[in-house]
């Protein structure tokens, strides 16, 4: 082999490897854009393999700076951001993207996915990754996934819920499920009450009617409470159910209730068809 076929071959090469360091699949790795932390006394180390090992503490917090060309980033053509972790986390953890979205993991999750779902993510500045409690964890790799499916929605419940501090809730009947499947996303469309200055969180909880059990398609992402922690900004949450879900929701139905939201819709989500993101 000629001397320039051989330098070609190893600039091939090298190219190849930076595109699998940026993009994992479909997906887009964004792993190396987090490189600071909110609490000045935590720390970074930068691994071999790419990996992020951060030292945290209390409600720190893991930053990326997303903005492109010192510009908010536009994820709307994409589904959701999802860390993975190298062993499984000792405490809860949490996903902040900018101030719209919060998304809550238990301590043992491998991974934790903020999905996007019915939120305006045109402007994006950061995202941080936090821990309730001072810990050690692995960040192997932080990647966004294309939003490719197109879901068709069915209302099952419309009102006007104000929930306020856990004082009003309802029940959808167990026959508005009998067309959902395993797969499936309940969504819930909802704002969040922002009239009380002294309201500084919102939550919801979804339980089987009649139970104190809660959704299994959304159990990674509640406190020890049952609950899931809502964003600011956001005007939906969806769970993607699993076939136990849609069993009990089917014989019992679904108790909402939640800490300053007003419910107005909930709706039946299913997948229709897959388009292509870039088409």
């Amino acid at each position: 082999m000629r001397l320039k076929d051989i330098f070609l071959l190893a600039i091939l090469t090298f190219l190849m490897a930076c595109s699998s360091i940026s993009s994992g699949g479909d997906e887009l790795i964004i792993t190396s854009r987090f490189n600071s932390t909110w609490n000045i006394y935590e720390g970074i180390v930068r691994n071999d393999d790419g990996s992020i090992t951060y030292h945290a503490l209390p409600w720190g917090g893991l930053v990326g700076a997303v903005k492109e060309h010192n510009m908010p980033a536009d994820w709307s053509g994409y589904e959701s951001i999802r860390f993975v972790f190298s062993e499984p986390a000792k405490v809860p953890m949490q996903i902040m993207v900018s101030d719209k979205l919060k998304t809550w993991g238990k301590a043992g999750i491998t991974s934790l996915t903020c999905y996007f779902d019915g939120q305006n993510v045109t402007s994006i500045d950061e995202v941080a990754l936090q821990a309730s409690d001072t810990t050690v964890i692995t960040v192997k790799s932080v990647y966004l996934t294309p939003g490719n499916a197109v879901w068709e929605s069915t209302p099952i419940w419309n009102g006007n819920c104000a929930q306020g501090n856990w004082q009003n809730g309802f029940v959808i009947a167990p026959e508005k499920f009998t067309t959902a499947y395993e797969g499936d996303k309940l969504e819930i469309i909802f704002t969040t009450d922002k009239s009380n200055p002294d309201v500084t969180f919102w939550m919801m909880k979804t339980i089987y009617n009649g139970t104190d059990s809660t959704l299994q398609g959304n159990d990674n992402e509640l406190n020890k409470w049952g609950c899931a922690t809502m964003g600011k900004e956001a005007t939906s949450y969806r769970i993607v159910l699993t076939a136990h879900d849609v069993t009990k929701l089917r014989e019992k139905g679904m108790f909402i209730n939640g800490y300053y939201n007003t419910i107005t819709q909930c709706n039946l989500l299913r997948k229709s068809f897959s388009t292509n993101v870039n088409q």
